[in-house]
């Protein structure tokens, strides 16, 4: 049975950590990883900073390189690029387990972490490789998968889907709406920019991956604007 856990782990024991120090005001949110002929392609949001500044400090990254924006918001960028063999941890995780990072989210202090394993031999792996490689990690939570279905077999993260779901019950959909925007943005206790946001992407992911199909498609939900406190 599928096991996710969630952990912490050091800025300078995962990705961009040359980058993170340089600009420390800037959050960093990974959702999607492409795995391609074993090199690994994330998909990020960048905030918190200006497109500039961040391509400037990760110029010198030695754990990222081919960077592309695609996308760019008045407090927000999308990046793809390429980890390089710098970030052993994540390419141990994909290439060698085959676990999967479903969400990554960064700032200068630390990366907090949400893998899915195949099972608990799985997570030993990942947990032993670690420790053989002194890679600092606090497992903060597990949870095993209680249903056989989730919004994540539509492209859909976890907080994309709490927001649907919060807004769906509040009667934000309903004609007329039952229910503002601030409403609900109050309850999940974000901002109504970051869920007007997360709304938008979720919407994306539902039609990518449900009336359009394409199996390269991916919709990450954008960073919350006060994600770093």
């Amino acid at each position: 049975m599928s096991i996710f856990g969630k952990f912490h782990v050091p800025s300078s024991a995962f990705a961009l950590h040359e980058t993170l120090t340089a600009v420390p005001e800037m959050a960093i949110e990974i959702e999607r990883v492409v795995v391609t002929d074993e090199v690994l392609t994330p998909y990020f949001w960048i905030s918190g900073v200006s497109p500039s500044a961040f391509e400037t400090a990760a110029r010198d990254d030695q754990t990222i390189q081919q960077i592309k924006k695609l996308d760019e918001f008045a407090d927000s960028a999308l990046y793809r690029a390429e980890w390089t063999a710098q970030v052993q941890s994540v390419l141990y995780a994909y290439t060698e387990i085959e676990a999967v990072i479903l969400e990554a989210t960064g700032t200068d202090q630390r990366w907090e972490l949400r893998i899915r394993f195949d099972d608990r031999d799985q997570l030993g792996a990942f947990q032993d490789y670690c420790e053989r490689h002194r890679i600092a990690f606090s497992l903060q939570q597990l949870t095993q998968l209680s249903q056989p279905k989730t919004g994540g077999q539509y492209g859909l993260t976890p907080k994309q889907q709490e927001a649907l779901v919060a807004a769906w019950e509040a009667g934000y959909f309903e004609t007329p709406k039952e229910a503002a925007l601030t409403d609900v943005a109050d309850e999940l206790g974000i901002t109504q920019q970051s869920l007007s946001k997360r709304l938008q992407r979720a919407n994306q992911a539902l039609i990518g991956n449900t009336l359009v199909v394409s199996a390269e498609y991916a919709a990450p939900d954008a960073p919350d604007p006060d994600l770093k406190h």
